[in-house]
């Protein structure tokens, strides 16, 4: 029997339009299926297939070209992805990668003939709702206020949301994975990175740490408790030095720690024997990061460490991108490695030691969305399902961006000399390192 006349009406369908709606905004061909809701499809066959629910998503698209309009679509479930979410995301990566496909920069003319083409789709419309999981942050940019409102937006979701995302030592950063034995899972992996900060400031008994951004206190608990330091933790937000404070009383460090609920901005005092910040220099902003770095500098005595371990980006995009900057972390800020080793050292620190931990965090990531998807259920039932899809798309794109290298962590361990120049450092640190005989 011919399939004529059924290729023609696949050929009319919605699917169709939209893959040369998509095609003319991308500037090359589509490298991913379309099935629309009218049941047609259009697309290279073999590939992911992006299953466009309703007219909404393209309205949608129309008032918000680009990556933030498809990750609003994304999670209302306006639009979803057949399969493998990774899969099509790194397949769109590759063709913008290969082909030279860009996100779209819609002149007027292409506005009028996408929106004749939503017109005679049926989609044209009021501008749709802003999901309500969007972050919306009022006054200046890094004012105290608007800094606690993002912190506030991504870290105060509840503890236990966390509880149920992280492993028993609620590090919410990178792990450092020293074994490939299956039985080595994300909780050993927290602990090794925990160790090697340690080893890297050279804690003692009885030493006196900083940890700003202390997020749920594993690095200082994890020092209190190994090390015996006295460490004083920093946190913007309210659930997590809640959370500390228990965790203190409970495992009775009273006596070693105490908990602050402030910006870093207004930490007084100084003469620390190390300070320690893991991934929240992304946080303080572009402008505002050389005071930061002298803070630090301020912050320890002299000979005293200085650990950053910190998030970083390509020179072309320093931001985090606009789906993480409206749904996980607004205002976040990350530039190249090497100008935040150049902002170091103006400050005054003398930097020792960089070490990339890209590719743990690929399988950091990795574990987390693991749980996420093994236990969704509880996770939806605890915040709901659009912040659940908030999630999944944040922690595949995560895990691809530092997978391709788009995205970078790495650990800068730097000290702050004498006026004479001393150190104080060793000379080969293998300290550092535990059961290891060469690095």
């Amino acid at each position: 029997m011919s399939t004529a006349p059924a290729a023609r009406t696949a050929r009319r369908g919605a699917a169709h339009r939209l893959a040369a709606l998509a095609e003319d905004a991308l500037g090359g061909p589509l490298p991913l299926r379309l099935r629309a809701w009218d049941g047609s499809e259009s697309g290279p066959p073999g590939t992911p297939v992006v299953v466009v629910r309703s007219r909404r998503a393209l309205r949608r698209l129309l008032w918000q070209p680009g990556e933030l309009g498809l990750a609003q679509a994304y999670i209302t479930r306006e639009l979803d992805v057949e399969g493998d979410l990774a899969q099509a995301l790194r397949v769109m990566w590759a063709a913008v990668r290969e082909r030279g496909l860009h996100t779209p920069r819609l002149t007027l003319a292409d506005r009028a003939h996408a929106a004749g083409a939503a017109l005679r789709l049926g989609a044209v419309g009021p501008r749709p709702a802003t999901p309500a999981s969007q972050a919306r942050l009022r006054g200046g940019l890094h004012s105290r206020s608007r800094d606690r409102a993002a912190i506030s937006h991504h870290y105060d979701l509840s503890n236990a949301f966390y509880r149920l995302l992280l492993d028993d030592t609620m590090a919410y950063s990178s792990g450092y994975w020293t074994s490939d034995d299956p039985a080595f899972g994300p909780a050993d992996a927290q602990r090794a990175k925990l160790e090697l900060i340690c080893r890297k400031l050279g804690l003692v008994p009885g030493a006196r740490l900083l940890d700003i951004g202390c997020g749920w206190g594993s690095l200082t608990l994890y020092a209190a408790e190994e090390h015996k330091t006295q460490a004083t933790a920093v946190t913007l937000a309210a659930e997590q030095a809640a959370y500390l404070r228990e965790q203190v009383r409970e495992r009775r460090l009273e006596h070693l720690v105490d908990v602050v609920c402030q910006d870093y901005r207004d930490i007084e005092g100084g003469a620390y024997d190390a300070v320690a910040t893991v991934e929240m220099g992304e946080h303080v902003g572009d402008a505002e990061y050389p005071a930061f770095a002298a803070s630090l500098r301020r912050l320890v005595r002299p000979q005293g460490r200085v650990l950053v371990q910190q998030m970083s980006r390509g020179s072309v995009a320093p931001g985090g991108g606009a789906f993480i900057e409206a749904y996980i972390a607004p205002d976040m800020h990350m530039r190249p490695l090497g100008e935040t080793v150049g902002l170091l050292e103006g400050a005054g620190l003398e930097v020792r030691s960089v070490e990339s931990l890209r590719e743990h965090y690929v399988r950091t990531v990795a574990a987390w969305h693991r749980t996420l998807e093994e236990r969704w259920d509880d996770f939806v039932r605890l915040v709901g399902e659009e912040t659940a899809r908030v999630w999944r798309l944040y922690l595949v794109g995560g895990a691809l961006a530092f997978e391709e290298r788009r995205m970078g962590l790495d650990q800068i361990l730097s000290v702050r000399p004498t006026p004479a120049g001393i150190s104080g450092m060793p000379a080969v640190p293998r300290a550092w390192y535990p059961d290891t005989d060469e690095r």
